[in-house]
């Protein structure tokens, strides 16, 4: 804390409200002294631990999903014959993002996946 008074309760460290009772200031905390510019301030945007991955861990390219769901369900898509290779690319490719960003694969990302891959899914339906 730096030497300037708090502005709010006049360096007394105690505040009156407007039904009379009396508490600590919310300025200064009772100290009555200002406080530091980025004392009171805390970083909230940064509350799981895979928001501290470092830069390290993404050099190195996945070309396959790890976890069991995801490496069933890509290889269901690699063997599908009914999507092309670019479509093939593009969905192993989601498969590993959502792999890290979420950690394994979802039961509702699975079905999303395995709706594009099965039979019927690219062909209009008769009549």
């Amino acid at each position: 804390m730096n030497g300037e008074i708090c502005s709010v309760c006049g360096g007394d460290g105690r505040y009156a409200n407007s039904f009379g009772r009396v508490a600590s200031c919310p300025g200064c905390h009772g100290s009555g002294k200002r406080p530091e510019a980025g004392a009171a301030v805390r970083d909230v945007t940064k509350t799981k631990p895979s928001h501290y991955k470092t830069a390290a861990s993404s050099a190195v390219k996945q070309t396959w999903p790890s976890s069991l769901e995801g490496t069933q369900l890509a290889t269901d898509v690699r063997d599908s014959g009914l999507v092309n290779a670019d479509t093939k690319a593009r969905l192993i490719a989601e498969i590993i993002d959502h792999e890290n960003t979420h950690g394994r694969c979802t039961q509702t990302f699975l079905k999303k996946i395995r709706k594009q891959v099965k039979p019927g899914a690219s062909s209009p339906k008769p009549g």
